[in-house]
């Protein structure tokens, strides 16, 4: 059919189109089906997961998995090894000594506890538990504290290191149990597994009975009944210590409560647990010690030797076990539970087990005789061994437990057999009691507290009580109505703009169509499956252009017209890439996009190419109010108010006057989940990024309830100089400043030009409506209007939300290329930046109290960094002094006097002169310190060259410094090029951190925006008023023309229209709205459609003005006077600020006129480490201590910042392992070869 139409006459296909027209069905809005050409920019391509990426992610999971493996053996074998020191005819003989470190061993977790639980009481909000609940908690903490101490220091030292590693796998009798109990109900094939770990278990309990029994034994063997029965009771005891977990399916009432109590109070909870089992263990220890008739004496007289080995295997013990609780953590977080997890932990029993037996075989090999085993022949040969070295020595502990238990082995091979039938029921046992470890789904970056029920592990039970702990909580049955809501997901994509170029708007538009893309491909029951809405909010949006005198037209301005140009060309490419991928025509859907008149200005809706709508709110400031935080109000209120809360408010209110109060607080309950699950990502005009960014932020907010806002990597674009110190600056300062924010405390500022919010945080008292709040005083215009994206997250913060930061989430933005418009920039966010710290920290008690992420420390913290951000042009100013000394030898006074003078010139100028000069003085100034820093690096190189040293103040910070910043390079690999503009940061900080926050200071009072301004306009030309010529004459006067006139301004002509009116008529300008035929006139491949908005939004958009949004009026008056209020606030905060820099520079060098007496002394050290015996280096103690309290907060953020880097690489791995796959669109080649197979 469709090849017949193609062959039609050119007449008729005329018909066609014409036929089509009328009935408005050509195309999905297209309107030129004659220019099929498009322009395509890299923008619009989709982010695709490299090859070598996910191979790095299989080899990180393998890598997890091989840690997880290797400390599990260590802890294994080393906890075996001093088990097996502690027999009585252990060649070690202070048997103290053995098992009072044993007993460390087993309460370094609990050690552990004690402290996260005290800190977390001392810093954090903590509930205190009920006292029942607490007391049972605390009984049944100190039994199995009792019965693990009585089977590892009491009943273990008795047997042989096989059968121990035998026994350890025997804690699974209860929590097998306990799952049969709660399983018995459904009666489904599930409960054959704790049916087959309980008979495992049984049965590898019974054989351990008969490998000891003394009827089939020698009588030496009746000495260890008592042991074997203490240690089945203390396995049976032990399995006690899982019991929340596998009764979490319990429905009985009072196990509900205990739960509840215990989820809400664990940190008081732990704190009084962890300390009673630290004292019942080594209450077991002190009392044990005497019935065995030890001497606490013998401690005296440990050897160096015993000394040596059993804390090498302490150390060895504790540091395995520690890493291999938090390596099994973090794989299972990186979603590779079955195979980084689950199987290194089942597999590290086997693994222990073989390497004793190849112990034994190679013991067989040194010590017996004749090609077969014989343990008899290899005890009388190790007796009689003499060995020194330590390895050696543990290795001979293995084969010589088994000599102290010869009597069950060495008669015959049945003692062997039970032994291993014991051992592998026992790890049967284990493996079906925890086979349900297999099947877990968990969300991505899931809580620790939700993939286990305990906070850490069981020194001698270490995989064991990783697998038992792993939650065993069965899902619980949900309404689907319910579910669909708590999955679903909204996020309101609202971008703001203004003076935006063409490059900029193709960068925020084609981020918008790819996530449009992208979201068809998510399936529906896929967790990252969400809804999204796209608002463009464009300030200042019309212009009136008056070509006759009596009427003027009110039309878009050319930023818009450009907008709409760019929407068109990025909307043709991404349809034309669906129906390419679709195999569909593209003239086969309708699609409507309509423009609409609008109360404050107008809005254009297109409905994009998969579906989702992407509206451009036109602003008119003379309608409504302008500049970005009135938008971001405008559009909180619109979607969050109107969109949101008005449905919910309005069924409340029905169901309400039902007298319906089941169905009310349903309402009530959906309104709340849906406020969770409804996220606002603030947008510039002009942010690039890739869906993934914008799912690893959901991720966070989905995952952490509590946390309100959430913010990506910005990385600035540009080209020039300029550009490059900022993105080392950016680096930098997300590298350590923002991970440290987030590690110790929260992050002070989530920049608005990529940040997710939460509904429910904005929506909480004291957020958006003190947002709201109108400027009237001096530090309001510099606190909420320069700074507005740091002042609502002031806001969040003070309400007890969090702030986090994910290093993951890429998002680009363009930076200032041009020195000026950087400093103008700089200018309102440095002020705002000091003022919004100043307002958290005057509120740091009651903000501490509000919100546990916000901590006393991370206060101190904070207030350190704000003195050392204070201080900073007096640092830069001393640095300077010093590099004059260091480069041309000059005295210290003279040096300091001559770096003072410049900045306290440039001070006194800027109180004087425009800023555009202030700009440029600033800017020379800036070349001329950048070549004394490139002197002064050269200078320091050439000195530590020069004095074969490096270990001097000045060495030793320049050394630190370029190793600090390499390292955290390194650890951001895709970043690590960023270093090659380390070098221009540097020579640059006499620019960014002295004339910089001098100009930012003395023009606080400036509040204009100062960046993405237009051109000064011109200035109005006044007509001369016309004359005429009321004398004029002319001659000749020696070849000369004489013209004299005589001339009078004309005066406008009175016309009067009747001559009984005397009133004068006067014509106001008609202003006519064209901007909408304007608009469609200019849309050539998307037709627009011209619509009304709805009545029932209309009053919505009225009542919203009125109320919040009204154009603030122009008053000369208060103009001036907020002008006067702004310059003396400036003169009081410049003079405190300088003051406290004078004085840090004044205290400087009157240390110095002092001279030596209250300077540290150091010894100079040499290259080779050595002391030179006379050479002392002199420094000032005032200097020293900012030196060690800077070097402390860079330690402090880089700590921090491998901790971050930890947890982004899971997030990152366990994202790329569970992403939805992108659509490949058919290359042209490939279009080119399916058609000809056609």
């Amino acid at each position: 059919m469709a090849s017949k139409l193609l062959q039609l006459p050119e007449f008729l296909l005329h018909q066609l189109e014409l036929l089509w027209k009328k009935h408005g069905t050509v195309g999905p809005g297209f309107r030129k089906t004659w220019d099929p050409f498009m322009l395509k920019t890299i923008n619009y391509e989709e982010e695709v997961t490299r090859k070598l990426i996910k191979f790095l992610q299989y080899i990180i999971c393998f890598l997890f998995g091989v840690c997880v493996l290797g400390c599990a053996f260590l802890s294994k074998s080393s906890l075996l090894l001093l088990i097996s020191i502690s027999n009585i005819n252990s060649p070690f003989e202070n048997k103290p000594f053995s098992h009072l470190i044993l007993a460390s061993v087993i309460v370094v977790p609990n050690i552990l506890t004690f402290v996260k639980a005290l800190w977390k009481v001392s810093f954090g909000s903590s509930s205190i538990p009920p006292k029942g609940i607490l007391a049972m908690v605390c009984l049944i903490e100190a039994i199995i504290a009792l019965a693990t101490s009585v089977l590892v220091l009491v009943c273990l030292p008795h047997f042989d290191i096989v059968t121990n590693l035998c026994i350890l796998n025997g804690v699974c009798l209860i929590p097998s149990c306990l799952q049969i109990v709660f399983k018995l109900k459904t009666l489904k094939w599930s409960l054959l597994l704790p049916l087959s770990g309980f008979g495992f278990t049984f049965l590898g309990l019974l054989f351990f009975i008969l490998v000891h029994n003394p009827k089939q034994r020698p009588e030496e063997v009746k000495y260890l009944q008592a042991y074997v029965a203490l240690t089945i009771v203390s396995l049976i005891l032990v399995s006690i210590n899982w019991w929340e977990n596998f009764t979490l399916c319990c429905k009985i009432k009072w196990m509900e409560n205990v739960r509840e109590g215990l989820s809400c109070s664990r940190n008081i909870t732990y704190l009084f647990t962890s300390a009673i089992r630290i004292l019942v263990t080594f209450g077991v220890v002190v009392a044990w010690i005497p019935i065995k008739e030890y001497k606490w004496e013998d401690l005296k007289t440990v050897s160096q030797s015993e000394i040596k080995i059993v804390l090498g295997l302490f150390g060895i013990q504790a540091c395995s076990s520690v890493l291999c609780h938090w390596f099994g953590v973090l794989a299972c977080k990186m979603h590779a539970i079955k195979r980084s997890f689950v199987v290194p932990s089942i597999l590290a029993t086997p693994m222990v087990l073989t390497a004793i037996l190849i112990v034994l075989v190679d013991s067989s090999n040194k010590y017996g005789e004749g090609p077969t085993f014989n343990l008899t022949t290899i005890c009388d040969d190790v007796k009689t061994a003499t060995i020194i070295n330590t390895i050696e020595i543990l290795f001979l502990e293995i084969p010589q437990s088994f000599c102290r238990t010869q009597a069950i082995f060495g008669s015959s091979s049945v003692g062997l057999a039970l032994l291993g039938s014991s051992a592998i029921c026992f790890w049967l046992g284990l493996f079906f009691t925890t086979f349900y470890v297999w099947g877990q789904h968990i969300q991505r970056i899931e809580r620790t507290s939700h993939l286990f029920v305990r906070w850490l592990y069981e020194a001698a039970f270490m995989e064991q009580s990783l697998l038992l702990n792993m939650r065993n909580q069965k899902m619980k049955k949900i309404n689907k109505e319910i579910k669909r809501k708590s999955d679903h997901v909204m996020i309101y994509l609202c971008a703001t703009m203004w003076h935006e170029t063409v490059d900029e708007m193709e960068k925020i538009l084609s981020s918008i169509f790819r996530l449009d893309k992208y979201k068809p491909n998510s399936f529906k029951s896929h967790k990252d499956n969400f809804d999204f809405e796209a608002h463009i909010y464009f300030d200042d949006a019309f212009t009136i252009l008056g070509p006759e005198e009596n009427v003027k037209e009110r039309v878009v301005n050319k930023y818009v017209k450009s907008l709409v140009s760019t929407i068109e060309a990025i909307y043709r490419i991404f349809s034309h890439d669906k129906h390419i991928f679709n195999d569909e025509q593209e003239d086969e859907d309708k699609v409507n996009q309509t423009i609409t008149e609008t109360p404050y200005g107008g809005r254009i809706s297109y409905t994009l190419p998969y579906g989702n709508i992407i509206h451009v709110h036109l602003k008119d400031k003379q309608k409504i109010r302008h500049k970005k935080r009135w938008s971001q109000i405008m559009y909180m209120y619109y979607l969050l108010g109107w969109k949101l809360n008005r449905k919910y408010a309005i069924l409340s209110g029905k169901f309400a006057d039902e007298v319906s109060t089941e169905n009310t607080f349903k309402v009530r309950n959906e309104l709340k989940m849906e406020k969770e699950n409804t996220y606002i990502l603030a947008l510039d005009g002009d942010t690039d990024f890739q869906p993934s960014a914008v799912i690893l932020l959901v991720d966070r907010l989905r995952r952490y309830p509590h946390v309100g806002a959430a913010c990506g990597r910005i990385h600035p674009t540009g080209i020039g100089p300029v550009v490059w110190y900022q993105k080392f600056e950016y680096a930098v300062g997300h590298w350590l400043q923002k991970t440290a924010e987030h590690v110790l405390g929260c992050v002070l500022c989530s920049p608005g030009c990529f940040s997710l919010f939460r509904a429910a945080a904005l929506m909480d008292d004291n957020v958006v409506k003190k947002y709201t709040t109108k400027a009237n005083e001096a530090q309001h215009f510099v606190q909420y209007d320069q700074g507005e994206d740091r002042w609502l997250c002031t806001l969040l913060l003070q309400q007890g939300w969090r702030v986090e930061y994910n290093a993951a989430s890429d998002a680009y933005t363009n930076a200032p290329q041009e020195f000026k418009e950087f400093y103008n920039q700089r200018r309102r966010w440095g002020p705002s930046t000091l003022a919004n710290t100043i307002d958290l920290l005057d509120s740091g008690s009651a903000t501490s109290k509000k919100n546990p992420s916000i901590s006393k420390l991370y206060i101190l913290y904070q207030i350190i960094g704000t003195a050392a951000s204070i201080l900073g042009p007096a640092t830069v100013v001393l640095m300077i002094a010093g590099s004059f000394t260091f480069v041309f030898g000059w005295n210290g006074n003279v040096a300091l006097a001559l770096g003072v003078i410049p900045p306290g010139i440039y001070i006194i100028i800027c109180y004087h002169v425009k800023s555009d000069t202030q700009i440029n003085i600033a800017a020379f100034l800036s070349i001329v310190y950048a070549f004394l820093m490139i002197a002064t690096i050269m200078s320091i190189i050439g000195e530590m060259i020069k004095e074969q040293s490096f270990i001097t103040p000045t060495g030793l910070f320049f050394i630190s410094m370029a190793i600090l910043f390499l390292s955290t390079a390194l650890l951001h690999p895709q970043e690590f090029h960023l270093v090659l503009y380390g070098l221009l940061y540097i020579i640059c900080i006499p620019s960014g951190y002295l004339l910089l926050p001098i100009y930012s200071m003395v023009n606080m009072n400036n509040v204009s925006w100062g960046t993405r301004e237009d051109a000064t306009a011109k200035k109005s030309i006044k007509k001369k008023p016309q004359q005429v010529k009321r004398y004029e004459k002319k001659c000749k006067c020696c070849c000369w023309d004489v013209e004299l006139a005589i001339k009078e301004d004309k005066k406008e002509e009175i016309q009067q229209i009747d001559s009984a009116n005397d009133d004068l008529i006067e014509t106001n300008p008609r202003i006519e709205d064209n901007w909408i035929s304007n608009l469609k006139n200019m849309s050539y491949h998307l037709e627009l459609i011209e619509d009304t908005l709805d009545e029932i939004e209309k009053p919505f958009w009225n009542d919203l003005i009125e109320q919040y949004l009204q154009p603030i009026e122009e008053n000369k008056e208060r103009q001036k006077e907020i002008a006067r209020n702004l310059k003396s606030l400036r003169n009081k905060v410049t003079f405190l600020f300088f003051m406290i820099n004078i004085l840090w520079i004044v205290s400087t060098f009157v240390l110095q006129l002092i001279g030596t007496d209250l300077r540290i002394k150091i010894p100079k050290i040499l290259s080779n480490g050595s002391f030179s015996p006379n050479e002392i280096l002199n420094v000032e103690p005032i200097g020293f201590m900012f030196l060690l309290t800077f070097a402390g907060l860079l330690a402090i953020q880089f700590s921090a910042m491998l901790y971050h880097r930890i947890n982004t690489l899971i997030h990152f791995v366990a994202y790329k392992g569970t992403e939805v796959k992108p659509q490949q669109v058919v290359g042209k080649y490939q279009q080119m070869s399916k058609d000809n197979s056609m």
